[in-house]
């Protein structure tokens, strides 16, 4: 059995890059207030992976953590503000954004997240599950 390809990811400068395998475990749209500010948009796409299926490649010295460095944070470009990716589950867990993925995954946005709390302003018009909560 081969293994799963690697796709890459980066911020918007280019100053931090990473890989990940294409193994993700669910991708979901996450309507959470938290998820919007941290996206400064009505969601954020992002797909689920074990932490160890994601790699750094360049800019680690360009990397700003917001959380708690043991425990729930995120992992952004210090120069740039891109979200990349999040740290979550007790640091076992990955939610990469999907946004910023060069390379497209092979599991597409299964369902939608937290929207029990989604913006007023946005109505969902895809038909795809949407749970109120997670």
């Amino acid at each position: 059995m081969s293994s799963p390809e690697r796709l890459r990811g980066g911020c918007l400068c280019g100053a931090v890059g990473y890989e990940v395998e294409d193994d993700f475990k669910y991708a979901m749209n996450c309507h959470c207030s938290r998820c919007r500010k941290a996206m400064g948009s009505a969601f954020k796409p992002m797909g689920g992976i074990e932490v160890e299926k994601v790699r750094l490649t360049r800019g680690q010295d360009r990397l700003l953590v917001v959380g708690e460095p043991d425990g729930t944070h995120d992992l952004r470009c210090r120069d740039c503000g891109s979200l990349l990716y999040s740290i979550v589950r007790e640091g076992t867990w990955a939610h990469v954004t999907y946004g910023t993925l060069t390379d497209a995954p092979s599991l597409p946005i299964q369902m939608h997240i937290m929207v029990g709390s989604k913006a007023p302003w946005l109505t969902i018009t895809d038909d795809l599950p949407q749970h109120r909560e997670f």
